[in-house]
């Protein structure tokens, strides 16, 4: 399923090679158009046609009016059922990318090659595809794995550090929730930087990808994989709203920061283990500005988060440095406890 390419791509290849598909769509961004492109197509080896479908880069274009331009460019060069469409970019694009290519026609194969380090540890991994709706993250969408997933560390080179910073959560969430030993290794990182990062990559990746294989729909272990999401795609929502959008990563990170004091309160770990990790994760991110943000706001999108049920909150939340449970619904008063939390962090 997850390939690391080589500089050849001779994995790319073998794979086009081995399957009958009749032409070849390549989704991008301005970005990986000008970064990433010109490395794909000097190194893919294959007789069929193909064509570059490209969109602006950000998560507000990910949106069903931008899915429907797809959709329309690919009725208007008739893609069949044996067209292939590759996704080369970061989680906006993997996310649409597989979206668009898993409607059409009732799906199409699609594959991935992310860009970006969210991408790479945790987007493109899994076969959650999507669209937001209106300001709401992610809530259309569906269950498909791609055919393969592939994998080219050095477009990394091309980020900027806020990209690298942003996929950086990812990864520290997967410690939190099943290794240890990988939280323990990533916070000893001094220096974000591609070569500071790159030997931990694909532990972070298997960690995804065993979390998926044991759950794929999300019906119990995977929901693990949320935590700091419920509280930060509500701070991403309300940012995305006031036409202010931030990275997936920072809202992450400060809603992890938020879920561990929300873990601590809900007597899941320690005072001492919620200090540790909300430090941690603090040295490498950005105080965010959610005071215009109100509590009640805040709690409707919460309650709106596509994990909920019957209009109860459901949270996972940090049982140990390393462990997590899931669909933990959480008091009232504990919520907005964690969200004052945060908002003092600025005065500290």
């Amino acid at each position: 399923m997850i390939t690391l390419l080589n500089d050849q791509f001779s994995q790319l290849n073998a794979f086009l090679h081995g399957k009958s598909f009749s032409k070849i769509f390549i989704l991008v961004d301005e970005n990986t158009h000008e970064y990433c492109l010109p490395v794909l197509l000097g190194n893919m080896e294959t007789d069929l046609g193909f064509e570059i479908l490209e969109i602006e880069a950000g998560e507000e274009m990910k949106n069903i009016q931008t899915a429907n331009q797809l959709w329309e460019i690919l009725t208007e060069m008739q893609a069949d059922r044996k067209a292939l469409v590759i996704n080369l970019g970061g989680g906006v694009i993997t996310d649409m990318g597989g979206f668009v290519a898993s409607t059409y026609k009732r799906g199409v194969q699609f594959i991935n090659i992310p860009t970006t380090l969210l991408s790479m540890c945790d987007a493109s991994i899994g076969g959650k595809t999507g669209i937001d709706l209106m300001h709401y993250k992610n809530m259309v969408g569906t269950f498909t794995f791609p055919e393969q997933i592939f994998v080219y560390p050095p477009f990394l080179e091309t980020l900027p550090f806020k990209e690298l910073r942003s996929g950086f959560a990812e990864m520290l969430k997967h410690g939190l929730i099943a290794d240890k030993l990988h939280w323990d290794n990533l916070i000893k990182i001094q220096k974000l930087d591609v070569e500071a990062l790159l030997p931990h990559i694909q532990t972070s990746m298997a960690i995804k990808q065993d979390v998926v294989e044991q759950d794929f729909h999300e019906k119990n272990v995977r929901k693990t994989l949320n935590f700091g999401h419920t509280i930060g795609h509500a701070i991403e929502s309300s940012c995305l709203e006031q036409g202010n959008p931030i990275l997936h990563g920072e809202a992450v990170a400060a809603g992890m920061i938020c879920e561990a004091h929300l873990s601590h309160l809900e007597g899941l770990i320690s005072k001492v283990d919620s200090k540790m990790i909300i430090d941690n994760v603090r040295r490498y991110y950005p105080y965010l500005d959610i005071s215009d943000f109100k509590d009640e706001d805040l709690s409707a999108l919460l309650l709106n988060d596509k994990k909920n049920t019957e209009k109860k909150i459901n949270f996972s939340l940090l049982s140990g440095i390393g462990s997590c449970v899931y669909d933990h619904e959480c008091s009232q008063e504990n919520i907005e406890k964690s969200l004052h939390f945060y908002r003092k962090l600025n005065d500290a």
